[in-house]
């Protein structure tokens, strides 16, 4: 109840007003409030309308200095007719000195000027005399006085489902500890059948489930899913994961224009609705319970009613009319992963968790978006396009790709067997016959002893290599070092010199014979 006046004050309302006094000066010179003074003359029925309060006597300049004050939001007094949106206030309701110069403020308004600026090019250029307040309330009130019907948008079935969040029923987590939790509500523009789901943090990875939950309990995909800027779903651009999220679902998300929550309208009241009927004055001993209950008053509570505004049975249009118009579910749902971003580091790796994973040698230093699971790595560069996908390791083990090697940082070992007897039959037939017989005797143990023996051919010549091979083949030693031996023993003996028969520091056959004959005779 009211508080009352005494009745001298009451007596004194009267007076003032058959004075020709405002409202305002009425309460300042009593000391009551506005709404007092209104109550007392009988003014309450007109409070729905936003045309300034004021006397109308001319004399009266208090009240029209104080037009469209903030604290003024209450009904006019006087004459109550109130004046067009495109019609600036008249003399009736508004003295102000700004009066005379509204074509210079509307054009200045319509730039998109600010009220400090209008006052300062109205003293600057049109030796304004009034004050700032004076402006900044004038055009306040032309603000109030062009403001639009909001217009009211249905969609066809199937067409559009908004989606929103609002704070959900406390719950135990599983250490028995009590904590908030926030309910994801969502609900189908045609029909308004809605979908309700509690989660415990408003992440990335929550909106996609809680979406995709959404979707087959529903039995189908939307065209479009209307939803607000949160940072979850928005940061300066669309998040890649909820990218291919819509991509896998075949679905346009469209965020609203920050601070317009009439542009979801549906579902901001289908939070409300949810929160005061289904959530307000419980609490659960799990999440799990929570969900549980929504899903039950969904299907008893919000589909069996009949819509303020379509008229018609929630449960009932949807079954007939939507369910049919939205769009297929696919064969899998979307896929669970984790990403980030990762700089390939000097050996051509990224790191995730604790794992090493090679990148194209083109992207060396640069930085990468990188997606994992249970499963598989994969690697894309900025475009988002996949260059690589590699198998989960163990932390501290390496997956690398031979793809992803520099041809120079490639040993024959790692390239093959028959990459190594390739290079072999180059230096000869004997060559390759005891690489072949080496890989036969030792198996791929034997690979580093041919690898030794294409390395040879750096030292010495191919025939010299091919001696050995084939004196080793023949000995049946099928060892690098036998061959590496046998070349040093060939390179270290003396070649010998070819006998010569006649040469002038050779005495003739003939002399030796005489001489020969002569010593005899004489012995």
């Amino acid at each position: 109840m009211a508080n009352q006046l005494a009745m001298d004050k009451v007596q004194a309302i009267k007076s003032l007003e058959a004075a020709g006094l405002s409202e305002r000066q009425i309460a300042s010179t009593l000391s009551i409030s506005r709404k007092a003074v209104r109550r007392h003359l009988g003014r309450d029925g007109s409070k729905d309308t936003k045309a300034p309060t004021g006397s109308t006597d001319p004399k009266d300049t208090t009240s029209a200095h104080r037009v469209g004050d903030p604290k003024d939001t209450k009904a006019p007094t006087g004459s109550g007719v109130v004046e067009p949106a495109s019609q600036a206030p008249s003399a009736r309701s508004s003295r102000s000195l700004c009066q005379a110069y509204q074509q210079s403020i509307v054009a200045k308004l319509e730039a998109g000027l600010t009220a400090q600026r209008i006052y300062q090019d109205l003293r600057d250029e049109q030796e304004f005399t009034g004050k700032y307040h004076s402006v900044r309330r004038y055009v306040r009130l032309l603000s109030e006085r062009s403001e639009f019907a909001f217009r009211r948008i249905e969609v066809e079935p199937g067409h559009e489902m908004q989606v929103d969040y609002g704070t959900g029923a406390r719950c135990q987590d599983a250490e028995g500890k009590w904590c908030k939790t926030h309910v994801f509500r969502l609900v189908l523009s045609h029909s308004r059948k809605g979908y309700s789901e509690a989660v415990r943090r408003l992440t990335t990875e929550s909106f996609i489930r809680s979406l995709e939950n959404a979707f087959w309990a529903l039995d189908g995909v939307p065209k479009i899913v209307v939803f607000d800027n949160a940072k979850a779903v928005v940061s300066q651009e669309l998040n890649p994961k909820i990218v291919e999220f819509c991509r896998h679902y075949g679905f346009t998300l469209l965020p609203t224009r920050p601070r317009t929550p009439r542009h979801k309208g549906k579902v901001e009241r289908g939070v409300g609705y949810v929160q005061s009927n289904a959530l307000r004055g419980r609490v659960f001993s799990s999440l799990a319970e929570q969900n549980e209950h929504l899903r039950q008053w969904e299907r008893t509570v919000a589909d069996t009613r009949i819509h303020g505004t379509t008229k018609k049975h929630v449960g009932q249009l949807y079954e007939s009319v939507e369910r049919g118009a939205l769009g297929p579910l696919p064969k899998e749902r979307f896929p669970f992963y984790e990403e980030g971003k990762r700089r390939v580091s000097r050996d051509g790796h990224i790191e995730v968790k604790r794992s090493f994973y090679s990148a194209p040698p083109e992207y060396l230093g640069s930085e990468v978006w990188v997606r994992w699971n249970e499963q598989m790595v994969r690697i894309l560069n900025h475009r988002f396009e996949q260059i690589a996908v590699h198998c989960r390791k163990e932390p501290g083990r390496f997956s690398t790709l031979s793809e992803h090697l520099a041809s120079e940082k490639i040993s024959g070992v790692e390239r093959g067997a028959a990459y190594l007897l390739g290079k072999t039959g180059l230096l000869g037939p004997h060559s390759l016959r005891w690489a072949e017989a080496v890989l036969a005797e030792n198996g791929v143990a034997g690979m580093r002893s041919i690898q030794g023996l294409v390395a040879l051919s750096r030292k010495y010549e191919a025939a010299a290599i091919e001696a050995a091979c084939d004196q080793a083949w023949r000995c049946r030693a099928f060892r690098y070092r036998t061959v590496k031996d046998l070349l040093k023993r060939k390179s270290a003996t003396q070649q010998t010199l070819e006998f010569i028969e006649a040469h002038p520091v050779i005495r003739p056959m003939s002399e030796y014979a005489e001489f020969l004959k002569n010593a005899i005779q004489g012995g």
